[in-house]
């Protein structure tokens, strides 16, 4: 069974950074073997798509009103992705998901097969 862990939320004020973490365990799971990503939901949202990271260097995928502010990456030998955040904005305040699939990078949530249970991000002016 797959389990995914968050972790690196909090409060903090506008324009100011904070870095998630997700952390992947069980049998025979490795993120090297898997595309990972980040989604959120705002209060009253749908998810959404933040950002997705694939198989090979380089592969990354971001939200329009998330580029050049937010950056994901993967460490492999720790099974951990990561979600910098920075230059944060009210409107990011979400909950945050990890995801996992074993194809390519895809916006709609509803394509990933394993998640997180989330972590709290709550940006204020």
């Amino acid at each position: 069974q797959v389990q995914l862990v968050e972790s690196g939320g909090g409060s903090v004020q506008a324009g100011n950074s904070l870095r998630l973490s997700c952390t992947a365990s069980g049998f025979y799971f490795t993120i090297r073997n898997h595309v990972m990503a980040w989604f959120r939901r705002a209060p009253g949202r749908e998810r959404e798509f933040v950002a997705g990271i694939g198989w090979t260097v380089g592969s990354t995928d971001y939200a329009d009103f998330v580029k050049g502010r937010f950056t994901i990456s993967r460490d492999n030998a720790r099974n951990t992705v990561y979600l910098q955040m920075n230059s944060l904005e009210v409107e990011d305040t979400a909950v945050y998901y990890c995801a996992a699939r074993a194809q390519k990078v895809v916006f709609n949530p509803g394509l990933y097969d394993d998640w997180g249970q989330g972590t709290q991000v709550t940006v204020s002016s």
